[in-house]
């Protein structure tokens, strides 16, 4: 069973890029199982949504998907972070600065999908894309880090997230590019070793 998330509007945006995308992954699906949950953007309410789907789903593979403005490029995020640093209200009007995730947890967990090779995946599918080492301070990132910290003990799951541009490409776009992280996270069993670090 494979498990992908996406994010309800926020910011007054009458849609979410991300959910459109994971709707269309839905309607092209040919594989093993596919379950999909639409996460408020909230905290407190996206990491209770996702921890009762794992529970009742009991996938082996979790992938969030996230919407972000002013990236050009789907990104593979690598990491994410115990920290809270809200610019915006979420969903639910809280605003949390300079607070962790989760209180006395690590400072951040690593995505345990093939990374890299679900950037590869991407790539020859067309779709822009790269290895993006900030999921950001928000309910991207605070979901990410929930999602890992819950799935620590079971390393058989594995587990990541996804952001998707929030203007710029079509949802057929996006929906390909994920298509291609769910292949390359099903199928690759060591991930490849090829640059894709930054120099800022």
């Amino acid at each position: 069973m494979i498990l992908l998330t996406g994010f309800a509007p926020f910011e007054a945006q009458a849609v979410n890029a991300s959910w459109l995308a994971v709707q269309e992954v839905a309607a092209r699906w040919t594989g093993d199982e596919l379950a999909t949950r639409e996460l408020p953007v909230s905290f407190r309410g996206a990491r209770q949504v996702l921890r009762t789907a794992i529970a009742e789903l009991e996938p082996t593979l979790v992938i969030g998907v996230g919407e972000a403005g002013g990236r050009s490029a789907v990104g593979i995020e690598r990491v994410a972070v115990n920290l809270i640093d809200a610019r915006i209200p979420d969903n639910d009007g809280s605003a949390p600065v300079d607070v962790p995730v989760i209180a006395g947890a690590p400072a951040a967990f690593f995505s345990t999908l093939p990374v890299k090779a679900c950037l590869a995946a991407v790539r020859d599918s067309g779709v822009p894309v790269e290895v993006s080492y900030s999921a950001g301070t928000y309910v991207c990132n605070a979901t990410f880090y929930a999602l890992q910290h819950l799935l620590a003990p079971r390393p058989e799951i594995r587990s990541g997230f996804v952001h998707v541009p929030r203007a710029g490409m079509t949802t057929d776009q996006l929906a390909t590019a994920l298509l291609a992280v769910l292949d390359a996270a099903r199928t690759v069993t060591s991930d490849i070793r090829v640059p894709s670090g930054t120099l800022d």
